[in-house]
């Protein structure tokens, strides 16, 4: 019987202990750098002690990361019943090959806030992320699907844009997945979840999918789980990425951090029209639309439009490759509406050619990995029963005025603390 053993600097101490058991030989994997070949020093031990060895394997670095992706999978994947197991396989069976009810399904998981829900779907997600490396090292390390954001004012005609523009999209052969997010009612909690409704023809279409997604809550007009959901869209097979966001000013930094360009539709005659400059969004965005550029409103969006071109001027680039340009779009007649689709795929060719599209993804990854850890980090913090003990009491002295918030939270946190260290 052989038995695999990834080693790195393997001890001789950890060499003797296989004398134990009732195994003698062993497929060693040995990395590159200790520089191994027959013969070589790293081999002898292994012979000296009587331990046969049936193949050696020297890994490069590549390779070795691929073994760690294929181990956390494998790690994942044991503490699973055969049900659970089953369940996440015909998820993701489904999702790549294109079944909209699927994805629906796996987009549901991940949104999920019950415990084991969410292990299962971290386990889909890393069978969905292994698939989606391979596809992009077939299409020669670009990526596959074009993340795009959009934001803006109530009113400002996101939703009709998005049904004109993806109609136009899907007949040019794209497959386009569309994630509108609604505010979370602070009251009662609920959503409307009324996008799909205002995108009937686009809805009814079968290279379109449209998924409204509540915020609960969450600053930044995104759900906790828009990353994940971006990447399930892209296993799916679509292409085109389109997330639609709550217009709620500074907190928009959160959808830039998901998306590899970030469009603000802007109405005409809104009032202060630069007042975008002082909330800060406009200094987020790659491409500024003026809507409902038609009718008796086409001289307000041309004023408008060279408002916002002097504006941008005065800011400082974020690109070497791109300045943010200011276009002028109507969904009721479509015009401009090609042409902002041509500055949107120039955007992404220059942006791919100089490789910071591949260092923006890259940065975003970590982002999306820290914030995870924040949101998690503060939840077993709310849970931990010491803490939890303490919260009602401090919170009704911070309202009597009775303790200062700041005091409260370092009784809270040294509480936390004291008990972590006991542990």
């Amino acid at each position: 019987m052989n038995i695999p053993v990834l080693l790195q600097h393997p001890p001789r101490r950890f060499l003797k202990g296989l004398l134990r058991t009732p195994f003698r030989c062993y497929h060693f994997i040995f990395h590159s750098s200790m520089g191994l070949g027959s013969g070589s020093p790293g081999t002898r031990p292994v012979d000296s002690l009587g331990l046969r060895c049936s193949k050696l394997m020297v890994l490069s670095d590549g390779l070795k990361r691929q073994l760690c992706v294929q181990t956390t999978l494998k790690e994942q994947t044991e503490g699973l019943s055969d049900k659970e197991q089953r369940f996440v396989d015909k998820l993701y069976t489904g999702l790549i090959q294109g079944h909209r009810a699927r994805l629906a399904e796996a987009i549901t998981l991940v949104e999920s806030t019950h415990h084991r829900k969410k292990e299962l779907a971290q386990v889909l997600l890393q069978k969905v992320l292994v698939y989606h490396r391979e596809q992009e090292k077939l299409n020669e390390g670009k990526p596959r699907a074009f993340r795009v954001g959009l934001s803006g004012p109530p009113g400002a005609g996101k939703s009709t844009f998005i049904e004109y523009f993806g109609k136009m999209l899907t007949e040019r052969g794209h497959k386009l997945s569309v994630l509108a997010v609604d505010p979370s009612s602070c009251t009662s909690g609920g959503s409307l979840l009324g996008d799909k409704t205002r995108m009937t023809e686009l809805s009814r279409d079968m290279n379109a999918y449209i998924r409204p997604s509540p915020t609960r809550g969450t600053l930044g007009g995104v759900t906790r789980t828009t990353n994940e959901a971006i990447l399930l869209c892209e296993g799916g097979g679509y292409d085109i990425i389109l997330i639609e966001t709550v217009g709620v000013g500074q907190s928009e930094f959160a959808v830039a951090d998901m998306v590899d360009m970030f469009v603000l539709l802007l109405p005409p005659a809104g009032g202060d029209e630069l007042q975008g400059i002082k909330r800060g969004i406009i200094e987020m965005a790659d491409l500024v639309a003026i809507t409902k550029s038609d009718g008796d409103l086409v001289v307000p969006a041309r004023r408008i439009q060279a408002e916002y071109v002097s504006a941008l001027k005065l800011l400082r680039r974020r690109s070497e490759v791109w300045r943010p340009q200011v276009v002028r779009i109507s969904s009721r007649s479509g015009e401009g509406i090609t042409e902002m689709w041509d500055k949107m795929r120039e955007f992404q060719d220059l942006m791919l050619a100089s490789g910071e599209l591949t260092a923006k993804r890259q940065k975003q990854q970590k982002i999306w990995m820290w914030n995870l850890i924040q949101e998690s980090v503060l939840e077993h913090f709310r849970t931990h029963p010491t803490v939890r003990g303490q919260i009602p009491l401090l919170e009704r002295k911070v309202l009597s005025g009775a303790l200062s918030p700041g005091l409260a939270a370092d009784l809270l946190l040294k509480a936390f603390k004291a008990e972590t260290k006991e542990l």
